[in-house]
């Protein structure tokens, strides 16, 4: 069993014209630093997937300021438009060669984190508050996981 851990990135200022440009607010930072905590007290993340959004980015360098992974790889396909199928199975393929991680964290956005837990976890498409984390023990001999939980930032 692994532990998958699917995390929307924080809060973002509004909408322009090059989305990919977008940055964390004060407070998206605030929420990135809040779950980076949580994430190291309960899960321990050590290896993670992240889009190259830049404020995907920064939230996982926030949570990275907290956990240490040993696999690091921003991906082009867990950005908004991105195909949560083939997302899932190149994860599952990372995993199948890393078999020594046994906590995945992918930072990405919305709508692609719901379409996310649904491939994992069918019939489940959750709605993700900024910086919220969707957990998921995951069974990669089955290919099927189980939503546990979906942590929201306080702040």
């Amino acid at each position: 069993m692994k532990t998958i851990l699917i995390m929307r990135h924080g809060e973002a200022v509004p909408m322009q014209a090059m989305d990919e440009q977008r940055a964390l607010t004060q407070r998206g930072v605030a929420q990135a630093h809040e779950m980076g905590w949580w994430l190291k007290t309960h899960y321990s993340p050590d290896a993670l997937l992240v889009s190259p959004y830049i404020r995907a980015q920064q939230t996982a360098e926030c949570v990275l300021t907290l956990n240490q992974v040993g696999f690091n790889e921003t991906c082009k396909d867990v950005i908004p438009s991105g195909d949560a199928a083939f997302a899932i199975d190149y994860l599952e393929t990372l995993i199948s060669l890393h078999p020594q991680y046994n906590t995945w964290l992918i930072v990405a956005h919305m709508p692609i984190v719901s379409y996310l837990v649904d491939q994992l976890c069918p019939g489940k498409m959750p709605i993700f508050n900024t910086a919220a984390v969707a957990v998921i023990d995951y069974d990669e001999q089955a290919h099927k996981g189980c939503l546990l939980k979906i942590q929201s930032p306080l702040k």
